[in-house]
């Protein structure tokens, strides 16, 4: 059999990519979920998503689904799983490649995200989805906890400039529990991977809280060195 043959005679199967875009804004992790426009299951709750092209890899289809969606470009994204069950959607044999993505709320394109029906929830807001896209949210979330745990992609959900407090509900929002003030801002100024500002926030207090910038560069440098990062 011939090469031509062979693949002739493959079954077809439809690839799809789908995005887990989560962000944090007002103390709080949110999901961007969108109303489906399309049968099967048009006008029901699902992740951003679309078919690989022809001239694509799975990792150009979700970075243009991205954009599609938020406007932005050159984000924090990581494959998470295929999902391939048989039928796992009711239109045709779809197999699913998953990524999550961390945005800044605040930097997306916020009319071009609702021109898609797309729209920011909280998790505990999060409704059933269509197919096994809940699946998909438990699976990413369990990913980014364990990401978050050892790496710092923390500080991609926050603005540039952010207080310690900020960052400890960033993270209790990840992990789903109360962290300890103290202890807290001892393990993350112990890492030595932040640039203290002479710059405050004074929304909460006259006195204000000092802000602080991740350093990329020392972080990089103290990996070398043999830092662990953990938190």
């Amino acid at each position: 059999m011939n090469a031509a043959s062979f693949y002739g005679q493959a079954p077809k199967h439809l690839v799809a990519v789908d995005c887990i875009i989560f962000g944090f804004d007002e103390g709080k992790l949110k999901l961007l979920v969108m109303k489906r426009k399309l049968a099967p299951m048009a006008g029901e709750w699902s992740l951003v998503g679309g078919f690989v092209q022809a001239e694509e890899s799975t990792d150009d289809a979700a970075a243009r689904v991205l954009k599609l969606t938020t406007g932005l470009e050159d984000i924090y994204m990581d494959q998470l799983h295929c999902y391939g069950e048989v039928n796992r959607d009711t239109g045709a044999r779809v197999i699913s490649v998953a990524y999550y993505a961390l945005i800044r709320i605040k930097d997306h394109d916020r009319p071009l995200a609702q021109e898609h029906g797309a729209h920011w929830l909280e998790l505990h807001e999060i409704p059933t989805l269509i197919f096994d896209h809940n699946r998909m949210i438990n699976d990413a979330l369990v990913q980014l906890r364990n990401n978050a745990h050892f790496h710092p992609i923390g500080f991609e959900l926050l603005p540039e400039k952010f207080t310690l407090s900020q960052l400890r509900s960033l993270y209790e929002e990840i992990y789903q529990k109360t962290l300890d003030k103290r202890n807290f801002r001892k393990k993350i100024l112990s890492l030595d991977v932040m640039e203290k500002l002479e710059e405050k926030d004074k929304t909460s207090s006259k006195k204000g809280a000092h802000l602080y910038r991740f350093d990329p560069a020392r972080y990089e440098v103290l990996m070398r060195k043999g830092l662990v990062f953990e938190i």
